[in-house]
């Protein structure tokens, strides 16, 4: 095992999911990559639509997350762990997937939240979709 790729939600239980990729990275002196999915408001591509309030908005969200990836980064620098961290926009299934190719992961940790059953029949639970469509071996750590 050489890559495990780590899908954050920037919430609580994400350290959880750094220290459990922490602790495998350990046992195989792989590398941790801590991605961040966040999808762009279409009217915002490229920055030129829209009112300038929205669009310093949206900067400082992007700001906000690019602080919290490089501080779990330092986590995982803290517990001598190699790793990188990521901020990816695109739709959240199919850019993990695309991710965990692109880095030639081993290993998807993912956290899950418990949800209720309308949720999961809409199609809402994240972690449900890509543990349905994955084809690399995930670890799921509840989170609730």
């Amino acid at each position: 095992m050489k890559n495990i790729l780590v899908a954050v939600d920037l919430q609580q239980g994400d350290i959880l999911l750094l220290n459990k990729a922490a602790e495998i990275a350990h046992a195989f002196k792989a590398k941790v990559w801590v991605v961040h999915i966040t999808l762009p408001d279409p009217e915002f591509v490229g920055m030129d639509a829209g009112p300038m309030y929205a669009r310093k908005t949206l900067a400082e969200d992007f700001r906000a997350e690019h602080k919290a990836l490089h501080g779990y980064h330092k986590v995982l620098h803290d517990q001598q762990v190699r790793g990188e961290a990521l901020l990816i926009q695109g739709p959240t299934v199919e850019t993990i997937f695309a991710e965990a190719t692109k880095l030639d992961a081993d290993l998807i940790v993912i956290g899950a939240h418990k949800h209720n059953f309308l949720k999961r029949v809409f199609g809402q639970d994240i972690t449900h979709q890509i543990t349905d469509q994955s084809r690399i071996p995930m670890l799921i750590v509840p989170l609730d």
